[in-house]
């Protein structure tokens, strides 16, 4: 008997990477999605679908029945939104819909998708799960949502709920359709339109990993800790040149400042706001974040989990791959 596995978010970038490694361990897949999402990221996967939204209850509790295990990976992953309030709903509203449907259903466990953005950042060394960080840290409605999610998650894990909480670094790889901010990037410099840069760094995964760390969470994973699912960290300047090498392109020479630059995003929200409602380009935001090397540590993951993350360049060489094969290279 296969064990029964939701998947929310199986129709995103790491969702789809999650319900593609639990078939191959075995697992029967149920995915939930909304009845207006995009598929493509399920072609080619023998899966369940149960259609339904995080904020319909009678929805959710119908997906959970019969399931042992919950991956939680649907969120808004907007930096930038024309209604905040739509990603709060989302990612906190939804989420504690969720658990707490599971927990009804008596799922054996759940495995809570976060994100690094959630933890502090420390200045000299990589951030780990117990580096402190607070709410008035977080920058942007994303970050914030994120953060309330996961605050709101732990009272819930208190109360009994069986979470085991995966943080994701910056995943890259294949099927990234939207793109997500992070694929954007990647595909920019592949493709050489990004002429600048800003010093910063991050902490680069391949996203293939990030989908084994979840199940490992759920093998080896203690109930009510957290695990940061990352690879290496690098600067911005070092992951644009693996892009270019891998693409063919000239790396980008220039280095910019970063204060000059948050008028300008201001003018890009605003008019984002106002006229165009498309996200701008550069958000008040992303500089900010950019601000800080973003670099964590995956030791605790390494040790509990038996997680093995591979090299950056192998995910960068994945990553700019896709984008070639699938026409977004142009």
């Amino acid at each position: 008997m296969h064990m029964i596995s939701l998947v929310t978010g199986a129709t995103g970038f790491i969702g789809s990477a999650v319900a593609r490694r639990l078939i191959t361990a075995g697992h029967h897949v149920r995915v939930l999605v909304r009845a207006s999402s995009p598929r493509d990221n399920l072609d080619g996967i023998d899966c369940e679908i149960a259609v339904g939204d995080l904020n319909d209850r009678a929805s959710i509790a119908q997906a959970v029945t019969g399931c042992e295990a919950v991956f939680h990976l649907a969120a808004d992953y907007r930096l930038w939104a024309q209604s905040p309030d739509e990603i709060y709903r989302t990612n906190v509203e939804g989420s504690a819909n969720l658990v707490a449907a599971a927990v009804e259903a008596g799922v054996r466990r759940i495995v809570y998708c976060s994100s690094v953005a959630t933890l502090g950042i420390r200045k000299d060394v990589p951030a780990d799960e117990q580096t402190t960080s607070s709410l008035a840290d977080m920058c942007g409605h994303y970050k914030r949502s994120k953060f309330l999610a996961e605050r709101r998650i732990a009272e819930l894990t208190r109360d009994g709920a069986p979470v085991i909480t995966v943080n994701p670094a910056a995943p890259i790889g294949p099927r990234d359709i939207k793109p997500t901010p992070t694929g954007r990037m990647v595909l920019q410099a592949a493709s050489g339109r990004m002429p600048a840069y800003i010093d910063t760094g991050l902490n680069v995964v391949h996203v293939d990993d990030v989908a084994d760390g979840h199940l490992r969470a759920l093998e080896h994973g203690r109930i009510g800790e957290r695990y940061i699912l990352g690879g290496q960290n690098l600067s911005l300047h070092a992951i644009l040149e693996c892009v270019a090498r891998e693409s063919g392109c000239a790396p980008p020479r220039i280095r910019l400042p970063r204060r000059p630059l948050f008028p300008v995003a201001y003018v890009m929200e605003a008019w984002a706001r106002h006229a165009s409602a498309k996200e701008p380009m550069m958000t008040v935001a992303s500089l900010r974040m950019a601000g800080k090397h973003m670099y964590f540590s995956s030791d605790k993951a390494k040790d509990e989990l038996g997680f093995s993350p591979r090299p950056a360049e192998e995910a960068i060489r994945d990553a700019v791959g896709w984008f070639r094969t699938n026409g977004y290279l142009h």
